[in-house]
């Protein structure tokens, strides 16, 4: 009998025409907006950022293989540009007052350590663009006490002030962002991360992966809702606080972008139900815990609880008919 070789990989099991490098590449096309706007709002820093943590993320997974004696053309030939995203994201996550040198080490770290060694795309069991943030925001802690204000004159070398982002200072006196809506959306007189700041830039990312299919729509949002009406709750239901809470801070970045990642999300409907309204539970709880914002965290521990929910929350096998105690169709 001829000897068969099965090649087993990790669930999801999805048969389709569509490639991972094709899949990456369309959640690349959906963060451009936001890399504009971040370019625009905080000038050739961010882009330096942005063009340091790409170049970073290609290194590390080329030379990561070839130390593991592949050869160079089969590199380059089966690179999926998921790195990519991963360094994008990296870049976007983190503050122009940042170091240059702080999404190099990041974007090492989460190919390197969190993808890589796990075996590459497909078997990491965390989401590596969430902990290169956390690992950047635990290694410069210094550095998040003080973000810019985004400016278009900063493109041109105006001086623009250092602060608190209005998100914790919601958190830590209680008053709301005097800010229109408008500006909330816009991220005009919003300090943060280079791509968390303009709400439309990420929505149109949003609306393009659902166009294309690559994500449900109403994951993200649900993430998003459950998070503000949460937020209300626990000041009191004071819904003077939900717009502030869903519109600053790093939520909408992460509920579109990082929350949905296939690797690390539950294999059914109901299971990824369940994790998304959790994950607006736990970032609201957290922030309102630590008084700082708490995205990034949320997600890093619902990521280590999927197994969990796809342990309890099997889906029907194909084929399955429903019978009654007695065994009957």
């Amino acid at each position: 009998m001829e000897n068969k070789i099965y090649a087993y990989s990790s669930s999801p099991h999805v048969k389709s025409q569509r490639t991972t490098r094709q899949i990456m590449t369309h959640v690349l096309i959906a963060l451009l907006p936001a890399c504009v706007m971040g370019c625009v709002y905080f000038g050739f820093t961010a882009l330096a950022i942005i063009g340091l943590s790409l170049a970073s993320a290609f290194l590390s997974e080329v030379i990561y293989l070839l130390i593991l004696k592949k050869d160079i053309k089969t590199i380059i030939k089966e690179f999926d540009c998921s790195s990519l995203v991963t360094g994008l994201l990296i870049a976007l996550t983190i503050g122009t007052n940042y170091p240059l040198y702080t999404p190099v080490i990041g974007t090492i770290f989460a190919i390197i350590v969190v993808k890589m060694i796990f075996g590459g795309t497909g078997k990491n069991i965390v989401n590596p663009a969430i902990c290169g943030r956390i690992f950047i925001f635990i290694s410069f802690q210094a550095m998040a006490t003080a973000w810019l204000m985004p400016s278009i004159g900063s493109i041109i070398g105006i001086e623009v002030t250092t602060s608190a982002t209005e998100l914790t200072n919601m958190f830590e006196t209680t008053v709301i962002p005097n800010l229109p809506v408008l500006d909330l959306l816009l991220g005009t007189g919003l300090r943060g991360c280079i791509g968390e700041t303009c709400k439309v830039a990420l929505l149109i990312g949003l609306v393009y992966l659902s166009v294309m299919k690559i994500i449900k729509i109403q994951y993200p949002l649900i993430f998003i809702a459950v998070e503000g009406l949460f937020a209300t709750a626990l000041y009191g239901f004071d819904f003077s606080y939900f717009l502030p809470s869903i519109l600053t801070g790093g939520l909408f970045i992460g509920a579109i972008f990082m929350a949905t990642d296939y690797v690390t999300t539950p294999n059914t409907k109901l299971g990824n139900y369940i994790y998304f309204v959790c994950l607006g539970l736990l970032t609201a709880g957290l922030r309102m815990a630590t008084k700082m914002e708490a995205v990034s965290f949320a997600i890093l521990l619902m990521n280590l609880v999927v197994p969990l929910i796809d342990k309890f929350i099997i889906s029907k096998p194909f084929g399955f008919i429903k019978t009654n105690n007695k065994g009957v169709k």
